[in-house]
């Protein structure tokens, strides 16, 4: 094996003399590399030595002088180079996330999330200014943290929007994404965060703080979120127009404290316009590393589904505790979603989560699970429905490959020369339906007593990605291109109390999804695992 060459982190170090000269080397600027510091060489079998936590990014001038790089490179003030500075392992150091130095079992080198590169991110934001007009602005807030009761929050979800361009998890933080030029590239990213606070890491544990926002997410200005009037009223005075979605107003037309700085501070001829479909138009094509981590996720989730058929269960919470188990101990954050863990009548009710019915008093009754694991931040969408004793009654199997024959139809479709939308793919998925259907005895026929929306009242799918429901203001008549993450999920869902349906029918519910991404001449099904055949199903109880 090739001995891998030495990395660096530095942080100031009391030593006796000043580091110049040779030993004191420069970390060249150039795209694709790190803003500049100053490092110290360590031979590769020292202690001290580990993988510098910087990441990539390239020179450009700001407008303002608030960073780092807009002061001049640190080299020539004599101030920085008479600081004295050593290397420290980058293990002792905590940030408000995993890194690669300090979890290297999560990220790869590069890596700012799971998969994920800094690189990437870097790519975002200049796709996002090139979509800016000259001078204008992109602000983005982050999540805040959402309290279940009391003192007892709920896990932190960062929003989409802000993760997508900037791969930081933490609330209390704004982006502010600048146009400065038309080139691609041309562009300031500024930052502003919490910064570090022993006291309060020892409550809610380590945040990344200022430094972290320009070596590690390559921010190049940063600020105190505390401060942030301050460090927002420059931007916005020299905005010709700002792109956000955050609420200038209440519900009750008063000013937010943002709508309040930006009413202050800029020229009422300055047009504030959503952000939303700007982020959307972006996320909607998903990049290989993207589809990388959902395959992972549906990889993961399949196998766990596929697991969860092999045995007896006798109560929808057990199946549930199994599934999330599984998605966690085969590397993923955990479940996507509440899961829908249904037997019997209740798969049809779309969304039940309740989750608390027993399964073993009717062993003859389906089951319903459609539950998905989360990988990188992006998701899987899966549903199965299989019988609770392993194996279909007749009435059970016709109606179930009866929704199988439509689903796979139904990817089928999604390509990218298809031609087709996501709401042509629905469109044809009732016709399949409402013949399948028909051939069974329904009577669901244009002048028939039941209409389809009775047994298929949603849509045959939606886009996926770091939401489930991902990018919701992109529009479902959109030509479907390569790059699209889709799901396709038709249903049956027969009430038990309905006489217009077959008797042997009534209280089935059935659905099969799966998560698919389209590619140029078919589609790419990223939660194979899942076994759905019935012959595969019945077989894993053998």
């Amino acid at each position: 094996m090739i001995k891998p060459p030495p990395f660096f982190f530095l942080v100031p170090f009391s030593l006796p003399y000043p580091i110049r000269g040779r030993d004191a080397s420069l970390r060249s600027r150039h795209p694709g590399h790190s803003p500049t510091i100053m490092r110290i060489r360590i031979s590769p079998a020292s202690p001290l030595a580990a993988p510098c936590l910087t990441r990539c990014s390239r020179p450009r001038t700001l407008p303002f002088l608030t960073s780092r790089q807009s002061r001049g490179c640190p080299a020539a003030s004599p101030s920085t180079t008479s600081r004295s500075y050593a290397s420290v392992s980058a293990a002792q150091l905590q940030f408000g996330q995993p890194v690669h130095e300090t979890h290297p079992h999560i990220l790869k080198p590069g890596e700012l999330t799971p998969g994920i590169t800094a690189q990437e991110y870097f790519d975002r934001r200049a796709r996002l200014a090139q979509k800016l007009p000259k001078d204008g602005i992109a602000v983005l807030r982050a999540a805040e943290i959402k309290w279940r009761s009391g003192a007892v929050f709920y896990p932190f979800r960062q929003e989409s929007n802000f993760l997508y361009f900037t791969g930081f998890k933490e609330p209390e933080a704004m982006a502010v994404i600048q146009k400065t030029g038309d080139n691609l590239g041309d562009f300031a990213f500024h930052l502003f965060a919490r910064p570090k606070d022993p006291a309060a890491e020892q409550w809610s544990g380590p945040w990344s703080g200022l430094q972290a926002a320009e070596d590690v997410f390559n921010a190049d200005a940063t600020g105190d979120i505390k401060e942030l009037d301050k460090h927002l009223t420059p931007l916005l005075r020299g905005a010709s127009r700002i792109y956000t979605d955050i609420d200038i107003r209440t519900s009750d037309g008063r000013l937010t404290s943002f709508g309040d700085t930006v009413t202050n501070t800029t020229d009422h001829n300055v047009g504030i316009q959503p952000l939303q479909h700007l982020a959307h138009q972006l996320r909607i094509i998903k990049s290989p590393a993207e589809v990388a981590n959902m395959r992972h996720a549906g990889r993961v989730s399949g196998r766990a589904i596929t697991d969860a058929m092999r045995k007896a269960w006798t109560r929808e919470r057990d199946l549930q505790a199994f599934l999330e188990h599984g998605f966690m101990a085969d590397g993923c954050e955990g479940p996507a979603y509440v899961p829908v863990v249904a037997g019997g009548s209740r798969g049809n009710m779309i969304h039940y989560v309740l989750n608390d019915a027993a399964l073993d008093g009717d062993p003859s009754q389906l089951v319903l699970v459609d539950a998905g694991a989360e990988y990188g931040t992006y998701i899987a969408d899966i549903t199965r429905t299989w019988p609770v004793s392993g194996k279909f009654s007749p009435a059970q199997r016709d109606l179930y490959e009866a929704v199988l024959r439509v689903q796979r139809a139904g990817v089928a479709l999604c390509r990218a020369d298809s031609g087709l939308t996501l709401d042509l793919v629905h469109r044809e998925t009732e016709k399949a339906l409402r013949a399948e259907l028909a051939d069974l005895g329904f009577d669901v026929g244009r002048n028939g007593s039941g209409r389809l929306e009775t047994l298929f009242p949603h849509h045959v799918g939606h886009y996926v990605g770091l939401d489930v429901h991902d990018c919701p203001g992109y529009g479902r008549n959109v030509p479907l291109r390569a790059g699209h993450c889709v799901t396709v999920e038709p249903g049956v869902y027969v009430p038990a109390d309905d006489d217009r349906w077959p008797v042997h029918f009534r209280g089935m519910g059935v659905r099969i999804e799966d998560s698919v991404c389209v590619d140029e001449t078919g589609p790419v099904v990223l939660t194979t695992e899942a076994v759905k055949e019935v012959v595969d199903i019945e077989a894993l109880r053998d």
